[in-house]
C-alpha cells in the first residue's frame, strides 16, 4: 500500500461519520472505524462483500427494502449523480438505526465511473441519549435490562406533562406499545433470548424518536412513548414508522432470525386526564389493535 493511501485511510478512520467505498459490482473495498461503530459490523466481515448481499438491509420509513432493488447507491453507479437520503440500516445486534446517507460517484482520471463512496451519519442523537440515560441511572430511574427510563420515571414525567397541559395548553400524544406474542418467544427460545428481543425493540424505539420525546419500559413486554407538541396526524405517522422499523428488525439466533411485531394504542391528552386515565385509554386502544390482527396502530379517545 502506498504511503499516501495509508495516510488517507488514517484520516478516514478518525472521522465520526461512516464511510465505505464500492466498485461497480458494489463490492466493498473500504470500511472505516465509524462504519464499524454505527453498524456493529467489523471490517473483516464486510470487506470484499457486495453491499447487495443485503447485510445492512436499508429500508425506508415505510419498511420497504432498498438493497434488493435500485437503492440510492446503485442509482449513483448508473447515472453518476450525487444523492442524499434518510434511511434505516440494520445493526448487527438486530435493531434499526436511522442514518442520513450521502453518495458520490468515484471517477477515474478519464472521468469514467469506477465506483462510489457512501458517507452516513447516525441520526439517533445517541450522545444526547447516553447523557440522559446516565442521569437516569444515577437516580435509579433506568430499567436495567433495556437501559430505557423505567416505570417510575415515566409516571413522574407524565405527571409533569399533564400539569403543563393544564396550565399552558402544551399538548402531547401517548403510545402504549406491546410486543406481539412475546410469550411464544420466551417459551420457544428461553428467557435470555426474550431479554435480547426486549433490548432490540427498545433500541429501535428510542433510536428513532425526536430528542424531545420519551420512550420507556412500562413493564414486561410493554413500552410507553410520550410525544411532546405533536398533533394526531403526526402521532399516527410516527406510530406507523415504528411499526415498520420493528417489523424489519431481527435478532440472529443460530441459523434463524427472530422477528417480532408490535401493537400500538395511541391517544392525545385531553382535558380532565390524569396519568392513570390516559395510560388506561392507550392500553385499551392497544388491545383493540391486537384484536385487529396485531402489527397495527389504533388511535382514538374510545375509552
Amino acid at each position: 500500500m502506498k504511503k499516501d493511501d495509508v495516510f488517507f485511510k488514517q484520516i478516514l478512520n478518525n472521522l465520526s461519520e461512516g464511510i465505505y467505498f464500492v466498485d461497480l459490482q458494489r463490492n466493498i473495498s473500504f470500511w472505516n472505524k465509524a462504519s464499524e461503530k454505527i453498524t456493529g459490523f467489523p471490517a473483516e466481515e464486510v470487506l470484499g462483500r457486495p453491499c447487495s448481499d443485503n447485510f445492512l438491509r436499508h429500508i425506508d420509513e415505510a419498511g420497504n427494502e432498498l438493497c434488493k432493488s435500485m437503492c440510492p447507491l446503485a442509482k449513483t453507479l448508473l447515472d453518476g449523480q450525487y444523492r442524499e437520503a434518510e434511511v434505516y440500516l440494520f445493526h448487527k445486534e438486530g435493531h434499526r438505526v436511522p442514518v442520513h446517507i450521502r453518495i458520490s460517484p468515484l471517477p477515474d482520471e478519464h472521468g469514467t465511473i469506477i465506483g462510489a463512496v457512501e458517507v452516513f451519519s447516525d441520526n439517533s442523537r445517541q450522545l444526547d441519549l447516553m447523557d440522559r440515560m446516565k442521569d437516569l441511572e444515577e437516580m435509579s430511574m433506568l430499567d436495567p435490562l433495556t437501559m430505557l427510563p423505567n416505570r417510575r420515571y415515566i409516571e413522574d414525567y407524565l405527571n409533569d406533562r399533564i400539569e403543563f397541559f393544564n396550565r399552558y395548553g402544551f399538548n402531547f400524544g401517548l403510545m402504549f406499545i406491546d410486543i406481539d406474542r412475546f410469550k411464544q418467544i420466551n417459551d420457544r427460545f428461553g428467557h435470555p433470548t426474550g431479554d435480547d428481543v426486549l433490548k432490540m425493540v427498545g433500541r429501535t424505539l428510542i433510536g428513532n424518536i425526536r430528542g424531545s420525546d420519551l420512550i420507556g419500559r412500562w413493564g414486561g413486554e410493554e413500552f410507553i412513548g410520550i410525544f411532546n407538541h405533536m398533533e394526531k396526524k403526526k402521532l399516527c405517522a410516527v406510530g406507523r414508522k415504528l411499526l415498520a422499523l420493528i417489523r424489519r428488525s431481527g435478532l440472529r439466533n443460530g441459523p434463524e432470525e427472530i422477528r417480532v411485531t408490535i401493537s400500538i394504542g395511541a391517544t392525545m391528552v385531553k382535558v380532565g386526564d390524569t396519568p392513570t386515565s390516559i395510560v388506561e385509554r392507550a392500553d385499551h386502544l392497544m388491545y383493540l389493535a391486537k384484536q385487529k390482527g396485531r402489527d397495527v396502530i389504533t388511535f382514538g379517545p374510545s375509552a
